[in-house]
C-alpha cells in the first residue's frame, strides 16, 4: 500500500494546468482499492541526447513517485526513434540509424539516472514487442485509429493544408506510442503539453484492448535563467545537470525572483509544505537572494554532493562582490592600529574619498544599512576588520576597495608623485 495523501499532494504541485487533477485522484483511489501502486509510463525519445533542468522536471516528479513506492516505467523508443516524433514539424524528420539511437538512448539513462532510482525502475526498450510485430499485428493497430483522427493533430492538419508531405510512417508514430502503453499496462503517463495529442491516444487505444484508460500528468515548461524563454541549450538560457557545481550554483543564482517558488517545485525534491513555508519567507519580506542561495544549494547537491555545493557556494560568495563591483573600482587607504578602532578606520577610509560631508554623515548612513562590507550589510556595532581587497559599498551605486597600509607604503616609495597608480592598473 502507499500514501494517498502525499500521492495525491506531489501530483497536485508542479504539474500543468491541463491535467485533470480528478481524473488524477479517482485513479489513486482505483488503483489503491485493486492492492497495488501506480504504473506510472514515461517515454523518451532519444533523438537528443544532452539533459539540462528543463528535462528533469518529469524525472523529478517521478523520482518523488519512487520515494512513495510507486512503480516507474521508462520506455526508451529505440525503435519509434528511428521514425522520429513528428510533434511540432512542419516537415518530415529525418529518421535516425539503429546505431544513433542505441548511442543517444545510452547517454540519456546515463543521466536520468541522476535524478530517478535506478533500483527502482524498469527500463523498457519498444523494439521488444515491434521487433516481434509481424504485418498482420501493425494492421490490427492501425485499424485502431482513423485518418481523421490523426488529421486532428495541429501540425498534421497544417501540413496538410499548406500541401507539405506527410510520409505514411509518420503516422504510426502516435500510435506505437499509444500501444505502449497497452504493453506496460500504464496507469498514469507524464509528458509535456506538447504531447496531449500521443497521451490521448494511448487512453482510447487501451480501451480499445479493454483496458482502463491512463491518466496523463502534463508536465509544465520551465523557463530558463532568462526567466522568459522556454528552457533550451539553443538558447543559452539551461542548467545542464552535467555541468560543474559551481556553474549550477551560479546559474541558479542568475534566475529571477519571480521563478524561484517554481524551481522549488519544478526542480527539487523539497516537499510541497516546506515549499509553501518558503513562499511565506519571501512574502513577508526576507531577500530573495538569501533564499535563491538555499536554492541554488538544494540544486547542486542533488546532481553533485553536499560538499561539492558547499564549496561552490564559497566560490559564489566571493566572486559576487567582485562581479558587483565595477572593474575600475577607487582603492581606499585603511588604517587600523591600537589607537582606532574597526568604525572609525572605516569612517576615515571613507571620509579620504572626499565624497561624504561629514564624519557624522557616514555613520548615518551605517546606521541606516546604507553600507555592505564584501556583501553583508553592517550597523555600528558590528564593523569588522578590513584587509586588502575588502569591497565597501556605500548606497547603491558606491563602492570602494580596501587597501592596505603596506601596500600603500610601498608604493609611496617607488611612486610618491601618483600613490594609487599601482591600484588603478597603471604599472611600468
Amino acid at each position: 500500500m502507499f500514501d494517498k495523501k502525499d500521492t495525491i499532494k506531489f501530483l497536485s504541485s508542479g504539474v500543468a494546468s491541463e491535467t485533470d487533477l480528478v481524473a488524477v485522484k479517482e485513479k489513486i483511489d482505483a488503483v489503491a482499492k485493486e492492492g497495488r501502486v501506480l504504473n506510472i509510463k514515461f517515454g523518451l525519445d532519444p533523438s537528443a541526447p544532452d539533459i539540462h533542468l528543463g528535462h528533469t522536471v518529469a524525472l523529478r516528479k517521478l523520482r518523488q513517485m519512487q520515494n512513495l513506492g510507486h512503480k516507474v516505467i521508462i520506455i526508451i523508443g529505440d525503435f519509434t526513434g528511428m521514425i522520429g516524433d513528428p510533434t511540432g514539424k512542419s516537415k518530415t524528420r529525418n529518421q535516425l540509424s539503429k546505431k544513433q539511437v542505441e548511442e543517444n538512448a545510452k547517454t540519456y539513462l546515463d543521466q536520468i539516472f541522476k535524478v530517478i532510482d535506478r533500483s527502482k525502475t524498469e527500463v523498457r526498450m519498444n523494439s521488444e514487442w515491434y521487433d516481434k510485430m509481424d504485418f498482420r499485428d501493425v494492421i490490427n493497430l492501425s485499424a485502431k485509429a482513423t485518418v481523421a483522427r490523426i488529421l486532428e493533430r495541429d501540425d498534421f492538419a497544417k501540413r496538410f493544408k499548406n500541401g507539405t508531405p506527410i510520409s505514411l510512417h509518420e503516422f504510426f508514430y502516435p500510435l506505437m506510442q499509444a500501444y505502449d502503453s497497452v504493453v506496460v499496462a500504464a496507469d498514469l503517463e507524464f509528458g509535456g503539453t506538447d504531447q496531449t495529442f500521443n497521451i490521448l491516444m494511448g487512453r482510447n487505444i487501451q480501451r480499445d484492448y479493454g483496458m482502463a484508460p491512463q491518466v496523463p500528468v502534463f508536465i509544465p515548461l520551465l523557463e530558463g535563467i532568462d526567466g522568459v524563454e522556454k528552457m533550451s541549450k539553443s538558447l543559452g538560457n539551461y542548467i545542464g545537470i552535467n555541468e560543474p557545481a559551481e556553474v549550477i550554483y551560479e546559474k541558479v543564482m542568475k534566475i529571477p525572483d519571480n521563478l524561484i517558488i517554481k524551481y522549488y517545485t519544478l526542480t527539487t525534491d523539497v516537499h510541497p509544505d516546506d515549499i509553501a513555508k518558503i513562499q511565506k519567507r519571501l512574502e513577508s519580506g526576507e531577500n530573495p537572494r538569501d533564499i535563491k542561495m538555499e536554492l541554488a544549494k538544494e540544486i547542486t547537491t542533488l546532481y553533485h554532493s553536499v560538499a561539492a555545493a558547499e564549496k561552490a557556494e564559497e566560490i559564489f560568495k566571493t566572486a559576487y562582490q567582485k562581479q558587483q563591483a565595477p572593474e575600475n573600482t577607487p582603492k581606499i587607504p585603511y588604517k587600523l592600529d591600537a589607537n582606532t578602532d574597526a568604525l572609525n578606520a572605516l569612517i576615515t577610509s571613507l571620509m579620504s574619498t572626499g565624497k561624504y560631508a561629514s564624519r557624522g554623515f557616514i555613520r548615518r548612513l551605517i546606521q541606516q544599512g546604507a553600507v555592505s562590507v564584501d556583501g553583508t550589510k553592517i550597523d555600528l556595532s558590528n564593523v569588522p576588520e578590513m584587509g586588502s581587497g575588502t569591497i565597501v559599498k556605500v548606497g547603491k551605486a558606491g563602492f570602494f576597495e580596501i587597501a592596505s597600509q603596506e601596500l600603500k607604503k610601498k608604493v609611496e616609495l617607488s611612486e610618491p608623485q601618483n600613490e594609487f597608480n599601482v591600484f588603478q592598473g597603471k604599472t611600468r
